[in-house]
């Protein structure tokens, strides 16, 4: 963000001395930042009652969560313990007082982090935003509560851990940064204190925060602006010239100190670690390292490479020999997110789909921003369609290798209509995040589409009806999803068991239910 050297809107303070950290452009240069993606649309007329931050209409916080004590405070704002004033769950609200957001970019930045956070929403490894909103005072996230405290914490209480328990928690990081790569998304200041543990449990999963600096990004994308942590902070970055590569720089130095105890560059104030960061001088010969093995130095060499070309890519690192041992298959989840949604929803039912279509037809602009550049990123030829090749051609870049039959799977499987092409909703809906489906007001607005006399049950007829529109109304294909939805066998679907189907076949939503 704009401004002096600090942390990022709203960040929890750094527990180490005040020289761990660089977030800036210099003062006087301009924004060099690529062209952020278009802003949200908003259909709310612009007056008093729409904030100026995230473009909806205002909403009191207060009124919904009481707030308790202070967890956490940065330069932009303050994060409190909050609890639902009805179910009495307890979550971590982001408060950012509005009147500090002085320029047009301080606005942007905060607007992009809700963007990129509700994009991101649903994986296990990262914090997941429950709402934002906005009042005349502030800008307010609420996120799910991780009480586990920062794993920079528990590093320091336990020195480091074993080579094991280091790549598992290696592993849930580059996970994450596997994830955001593919999904469109530049996390730029990865390092420990932005890594928290859901739960005091000793195998609590790690959950990544603070999207305060990142960005959407398309592949060859070219970033100039200095942000980051200075221990953390890659090569390049110091340069002026990097790309998403330099995640992979500041999660091989989190593994650094992971095994080590201590960060590879060391000086005495923020210059001193840049010129060292610059020397890239990496010490392996003091202890602990001749007792650390082979494998796992390989790999923080390999993370640490200067030129970010030679770098591994995430999935290159979740591959390595030392990272995939002891971790069984459920540890590696490999799969770009993309793919591995477009498989799920490949293997649902013809009445699932027409349901999200409907749900991704009533998203937000704010929930879909991320998918629409990724859509955009695809269409080659501005067509507001994706083909066959446009899609062989566009997978590859997200960072995946499909065979031709794969890539077919996936074609079949997204193109709702079967007219050949993917139009940008069947994209989104074949991309959206799954938990989105559990959220109940997307499920009731999808359920009242079929039931169109409010009668609480969607009937035969009234299935053939909405599958109609969609050229999959024929008697045998309304026969069989009667009869695999209809659990009580009354002939009609109840909202219970519509619920039952969407969320069936989905295991992430019943972890992610459990956790709530």
């Amino acid at each position: 963000m704009g401004g002096n050297c600090s942390t990022a809107a709203g960040d929890a303070p750094d527990p180490r001395p005040s020289n761990g950290h660089v977030r800036v452009r210099p003062p006087n240069a301009a924004p060099t930042r690529p062209a952020p993606p278009p802003k949200p649309h908003t259909t709310a007329p612009t007056t008093s009652t729409t904030g100026r931050v995230l473009g909806k209409p205002m909403e009191d916080v207060r009124s919904t969560y009481t707030f308790g004590r202070e967890l956490g405070r940065g330069q932009f704002g303050v994060t409190y313990l909050v609890t639902h004033k009805e179910t009495k769950q307890q979550f971590a609200c982001k408060s950012i007082a509005t009147r500090k957001l002085i320029n047009h970019d301080d606005v942007e930045d905060v607007r992009r982090e809700v963007q990129i956070m509700h994009h991101l929403t649903g994986h296990r490894n990262i914090v997941e935003l429950k709402g934002a909103y906005e009042d005349r005072h502030s800008v307010n996230l609420v996120m799910e509560l991780c009480a586990g405290g920062e794993l920079f914490d528990r590093i320091i209480a336990k020195g480091h851990y074993s080579e094991r328990a280091a790549a598992n928690l290696c592993r849930q990081m580059v996970t994450v940064v596997h994830y955001c790569h593919s999904m469109g998304v530049f996390h730029r200041d990865l390092k420990p204190e932005n890594f928290l543990l859901l739960s005091k449990d000793e195998d609590s999963p790690l959950k990544a925060t603070d999207f305060g600096l990142s960005v959407f990004f398309k592949p060859g994308d070219v970033f100039k602006d200095l942000v980051g942590s200075a221990y953390y902070v890659a090569p390049e970055v110091l340069r002026r010239r990097y790309g998403a590569e330099a995640d992979i720089w500041s999660a091989g130095v989190i593994l650094y100190i992971l095994l080590s105890g201590v960060p590879p560059f060391w000086g005495e104030n923020e210059q001193g670690i840049f010129d060292a960061i610059l020397r890239g001088h990496i010490d392996f010969s003091s202890d602990p390292w001749p007792s650390i093995s082979s494998s796992a130095k390989d790999l923080v060499k390999k993370m640490l490479r200067a030129d970010p070309k030679e770098r591994l890519a995430a999935v290159d690192v979740l591959n390595h020999p030392w990272m995939r041992e002891d971790g069984d298959a459920s540890d590696k989840p490999l799969d770009i997110a993309v793919l591995s949604r477009m498989k799920q929803f490949r293997a649902m039912n013809k009445l699932k789909k027409v349901a999200l279509k409907v749900i991704a037809e009533n998203l937000s602009e704010e929930e879909i921003i991320g998918l629409k550049e990724m859509f955009k990123s695809m269409d080659t030829d501005n067509s507001g369609t994706i083909t066959y090749e446009e899609l062989k051609a566009g997978l590859p870049k997200l960072g995946t290798k499909l065979s031709e039959s794969e890539v077919r799977q996936l074609m079949e499987a997204a193109d709702v209509d079967g007219n050949g092409t993917i139009d940008y909703i069947e994209f989104i809906t074949a991309t959206m995040h799954m938990n989105r489906m559990d959220r109940e007001d997307h499920l009731y607005t999808a359920f009242e589409y079929f039931d169109k006399d409010k009668s609480g049950y969607i009937t035969m007829e009234e299935l053939e009806q909405a599958l109609k529109k969609y050229n999959m109304g024929d008697e045998q294909t309304i026969k069989d999803i009667i009869a695999e939805v209809d659990t009580d066998l009354d002939g009609r679907i109840n909202y219970d068991e519509f619920v039952a189907m969407m969320r069936k076949g989905n295991p992430e939503l019943v972890t992610n239910r459990r956790r709530k």
